[in-house]
């Protein structure tokens, strides 16, 4: 069921799953805008490392739990353009077809590239 970005109910919702307290003052608007950002961030080079990249992911998760994905079924695509190694999962979700937990942006650069070159399926040499 797609709600409407404005509806309350999502900040209800927000709240019950436990969000912080920042999240839920945004509710609908603040999260399709967090992963607008997110994705354009991706797209330019994300900076930050993979406990941000995988805080970020979440914010997707909450999307979909909220039943917003329609919103942001563009930045969706753009996401998966973006990646690459999409058969391996780098994060969780509770989310089914929780497509955004998989692979890592294929020009992954600064602390994200670090971190990922530590986990032990990262392929060698890039």
């Amino acid at each position: 069921m797609t709600q409407d970005p404005s509806d309350n109910s999502v900040r209800a919702f927000l709240r019950r799953r436990g969000a912080a307290a920042h999240v839920v003052s945004g509710g609908a608007e603040a999260l399709i805008a967090g992963w607008k950002r997110f994705v354009g961030q991706v797209e330019a080079g994300y900076k930050f490392g993979l406990d941000d990249y995988r805080n970020d992911l979440d914010i997707r998760g909450l999307i979909e739990a909220a039943g917003l994905a329609d919103h942001v079924a563009d930045d969706d695509r753009r996401f998966r353009a973006a990646l690459t190694h999409t058969d391996v999962a780098i994060w969780s979700s509770d989310q089914p077809n929780a497509f955004w937990v998989n692979g890592y942006p294929a020009n992954a650069s600064g602390a994200l590239l670090d971190d990922l070159k530590a986990l032990p399926w990262f392929p060698a040499g890039v």
